[in-house]
């Protein structure tokens, strides 16, 4: 009986122990009540979407391209370009995170008026954070619409241009989730809208220098304390979005919207709107004055050092390239990825031949123009600078090595000698910063930094855009034409002068390839191949190909078919969106 009266004790004591641990405890989990009196926290909602900027990494995607291979043989663009590209899988797929950020975005629009943002300041400091902060939305919202589009646009089964479902108020449980998609006008109307809502609560350019004169003051806030705007829109938001990048967005997006895969009907309008967009990007910069003579090799240590990351010493030094960038880190992972196998890279990016036949002769001349002067047998020499500048090709020096890609006598560095050895005999340089050693025993690390928006890519959208609404030598209202933009990118280049191929380009069709051209060199290995294909709806299987190098013999090869349908102008529906929202696929997923 002692032994069970003991049991029992034991087991009550077990039981009441357990009804204890079983009682939630506070996990410290926040809810959206807590946002109203801590604005940090408010805050957060608004830097989620930052996070969620699709430029804010390197995506590669030229590897799916015409313009550059990877070895890494697991890769899902790579499976992409070589036939395994669905809606269930799908490398470039944006549905996710930008649905994601909008979200975040409306729910911080609905709430952004409630929040006490400066509860120790004055009324005047909460109502120009509140105008900050929902411009800054508004433009965010704006940008990942533009993404969505570029990613999931196209044509419906029933023949319609479709964009993707407009979501511009927070969801809650019992709201509607069955959207159906909007047209890709009206996504297009949508941001703009957005992007004139931004405008109406950002300033141009956040400070470099506080004000100290109440006529400094915007209009708007005149009678408040200069104090209280520099706390609000001084250096400290530079790279959050601006009035300036808004502007720079709604060119990008234009430029989409007038392209040949978005614009059936090549209305003219549009492409007279993506020029005016980006001109006035472009006169706020100064015009043509406004190229950056080093902008082309802005990603090299000297340039990159030129970056003010101490926003409160007010220094104006930043590259004048850079409209938008992301934040500054040191690391050395492109290098480690990218470097040939003798400098402990993997090799991971192999530019194509076809790419490096894409670069013309220093006088300006492609290389199968009969006054090129273009040697098969000495393919590299007298080149357009950019090619030695952005790719690595055999006997070319790299951190003071000599890379040797030939297979006779081969090294590491040969075509195909190791998994981590290049495909096509040419390595990545541009991008890397060349004073990193990858050695493991000695690695080091480099600034480096994404980037959002250069004035590179808005020079070339208003040359593209004039060039079709008013020829190579039209100018609009800018002083300024297609021609002038080629010829000034090309004499930073290192183009002879005077540019006499650029002189023979008469026709809109001529010009327009010499276009395409210049901005597939200028912005290579930055994201924008795979996307320039698609909305040109030009040829998207060109085969990559290479060369092998022996006995000094240059054998130009295939490297890899791409295998693509004229349906992937367009990138699909991911397709649980589409099967349980019912929304339209677009033709051929």
């Amino acid at each position: 009986m002692c032994k069970k009266l003991l049991l029992l004790i034991v087991v009550g004591i077990v039981l009441v122990s357990c009804k204890k641990n079983l009682e939630p405890q506070f996990d410290n989990h926040r809810t959206l009540q807590g946002i109203y009196a801590d604005a940090g926290y408010a805050e957060g909602v608004l830097m989620n979407a930052y996070t969620r900027i699709p430029t804010n990494n390197f995506s590669f995607n030229e590897v799916a391209t015409d313009d550059a291979v990877t070895n890494d043989k697991f890769s899902p663009l790579l499976n992409m370009a070589t036939g395994s590209w669905s809606a269930a899988i799908n490398p470039v797929d944006q549905w996710n995170n930008s649905y994601s950020a909008i979200l975040y975005l409306n729910l911080f629009l609905r709430e952004v008026d409630s929040v006490n943002w400066a509860p120790m300041s004055s009324k005047n400091v909460r109502t120009m954070f509140t105008d900050r902060l929902k411009g800054e939305a508004y433009g965010l919202r704006a940008l990942f619409l533009y993404h969505l589009l570029q990613s999931h646009g196209g044509i419906g089964s029933g023949g319609q241009l479709l964009g993707v479902p407009i979501i511009t108020e927070a969801l809650e449980p019992n709201s509607d989730f069955r959207k159906p998609r909007a047209t890709f006008d009206q996504c297009i109307q949508q941001i703009n809208t957005d992007l004139t809502e931004a405008e109406k609560y950002l300033p141009l350019d956040y400070l470099f220098q506080d004000i100290t004169n109440p006529t400094q003051l915007p209009a708007k806030y005149a009678g408040m304390a200069t104090g209280d705007y520099n706390r609000v829109f001084g250096r400290f938001a530079r790279q959050r979005i601006s009035g300036r990048i808004v502007k720079a967005i709604r060119a990008k997006a234009a430029l989409l919207a007038a392209s040949p895969a978005f614009n059936p009907q090549s209305a003219q309008d549009k492409w007279e709107a993506a020029a005016n967009f980006a001109g006035e990007v472009l006169t706020l910069n100064g015009g043509l004055s406004g190229l950056d003579p080093q902008g082309a090799l802005y990603y090299t240590a000297n340039n990159v050092n030129l970056l003010n990351t101490n926003p409160s010493s007010g220094s104006p030094i930043e590259q004048r390239e850079m409209l938008w960038r992301g934040n500054i880190v040191n690391t050395n992972n492109l290098e480690v990825d990218n470097y040939p196998p003798t400098l402990f890279g993997n090799g991971r990016v192999n530019p194509t031949q076809n790419l490096v036949d894409a670069f013309p002769m220093v006088n300006g001349f492609p290389i199968d123009h009969p006054s090129s002067g273009y040697v098969a047998s000495n393919p590299y020499a007298n080149r357009d600078p950019r090619l030695h500048n952005y790719i690595v090709v055999d006997n070319a020096s790299m951190r003071g090595a000599v890379i040797r890609t030939k297979s006779d006598a081969p090294t590491n560095d040969a075509v195909d000698f190791l998994p981590t050895s290049t495909r096509t005999g040419y390595y990545l340089r541009k991008l890397l910063n060349e004073t990193v050693n990858a050695n493991p025993t000695a690695r080091t690390t480099q600034r480096h930094y994404p980037v959002h928006i250069r004035y590179t890519e808005i020079f070339l959208i208003y040359a593209e855009a004039a060039n079709e609404a008013w020829g190579p030598n039209g100018t609009g209202t800018f002083g300024f034409s297609a021609r002038d933009v080629i010829a000034a990118i090309r004499r930073r280049a290192g183009i002879a002068q005077p540019d006499n191929f650029l002189a023979s380009v008469g026709s809109k069709e001529a010009m327009r390839e010499l276009i395409r051209n210049e901005r597939r060199l200028e912005l290579s290995f930055e994201g924008f191949r795979f996307w320039d294909l698609r909305r040109w709806k030009q040829n998207l299987n060109e085969p990559a190909k290479g060369v092998n190098i022996n006995n000094n013999v240059f054998a130009i090869k295939t490297v890899e078919e791409r295998r693509y349908t004229n349906d992937m102008f367009y990138g699909p529906i991911p397709q649980l969106e589409a099967l349980k929202a019912n929304l339209e696929q677009n033709r051929g997923w």
